[in-house]
């Protein structure tokens, strides 16, 4: 990394930048300073490098009050450190990895990265814990409980016939050829794994659901796709260490999981040099009864927040498409590169 002491902030296009609409320079290495010089807004970066928390949940997480944690989170923002995204009546902050300027990058990047670095006290890292044990219980009983009616709730949404084409399409053009090994991540009844069994010569179906998990094995075997293990678990089971997998296909499952971002970095952690990660999921919307009638813990997702993630487990951007949008819902359909891969 550039040392943080060079200073091609102050070139002549920084010098620009400043004299534009862009924040003021020295405004803005104050306020980054600023908001690294408190122990609590420290601990609070720690606490959003992986995933994005409402007030309430920092606040039970840090153990301090609405109005001062709301304070810092202010302070956060203005420095360009973190970003909000309000769904319904809750608020969620994530950290933010574009600086208020581009001279700032080197800086702002420095402090996540020292951020991290921070061991949070134990019962702090417990309350955590805690918080994305609520997460997950949510999400795997709402999946054991209506197994039997995941078409006819994603239908609801968005059927796999408005995604799936699509979805399969963009993974054939950056993968011609296939390759030794496939992930599918949630593979719901199993539809994807016949687009993708017949391109890899090894595949791993994976869900933390056995029910789920089971209704896929019966889609494979019913259509003698021999080439698919079956793994009940998350992305960070053992199982899935160094496995140096071509792709990653995650479709329709990041609004349904505890930590969106997490994920992104446990699937970085599977792909080998050059391999992809597929993300298919919804847009952000307004349509707040889905998390009741089908498991929802997201509404939907930014396109930036996708490209943020994936910044912060350390792929690049590729190809994307945004299909036609259906009952209210817009689908995006993104990948991303561990390394090198397709321009």
């Amino acid at each position: 990394m550039q040392s943080l002491l060079d200073c091609p902030a102050m070139s002549q296009t920084a010098a620009t930048d400043t004299a534009s609409d862009a924040p003021d320079y020295g405004e803005a290495l104050l306020a980054l300073c600023k908001a690294g010089g408190d122990p609590l807004r420290l601990a609070i970066l720690r606490v959003l490098s992986r995933d994005a928390y409402s007030v309430r949940e920092l606040c039970e997480i840090l153990d301090n009050s609405q109005p001062g944690t709301s304070h810092h989170l202010k302070i956060l923002a203005n420095a360009g450190l973190v970003v909000s995204r309000r769904e319904g009546n809750t608020i969620f902050y994530r950290r933010d990895y574009q600086p208020l300027l581009p001279a700032l990058e080197t800086l702002q990047l420095g402090l996540l990265e020292s951020a991290d670095c921070l061991a949070l006290e134990p019962a702090v890292e417990q309350r955590l814990q805690a918080v994305r044990a609520v997460r997950a219980e949510r999400s795997r009983a709402f999946f054991a409980e209506h197994a039997g009616e995941f078409r006819s709730q994603q239908e609801q949404i968005a059927g796999y016939e408005l995604y799936g084409p699509g979805t399969a399409e963009l993974l054939a053009a950056s993968q011609p050829e296939g390759g030794a090994l496939a992930v599918e991540v949630g593979p719901g009844e199993g539809a994807f794994l016949a687009e993708l069994a017949p391109r890899y010569r090894r595949v791993l179906a994976l869900d933390s659901a056995a029910a789920m998990l089971e209704r896929a094995r019966e889609f494979a075997g019913e259509r003698s796709l021999d080439n698919i293990d079956f793994i009940e678990g998350d992305t960070a089971t053992a199982a899935l260490h160094d496995i140096n997998a071509d792709c990653v296909v995650i479709n329709m499952v990041l609004h349904h999981v505890p930590s969106p971002a997490a994920i992104f970095q446990d699937a970085a952690a599977m792909l080998a040099e050059g391999g992809m990660l597929s993300v298919t999921d919804l847009c952000s919307h307004d349509q707040s009864w889905v998390r009741e009638a089908c498991g929802d813990l997201w509404l939907g997702f930014d396109p930036e927040d996708l490209s943020q993630w994936a910044l912060a487990a350390g792929l690049r951007e590729g190809p994307s498409a945004y299909l036609a949008q259906r009952n209210g819902f817009r689908v995006q359909v993104r990948q991303f590169f561990k390394g090198r891969g397709p321009q």
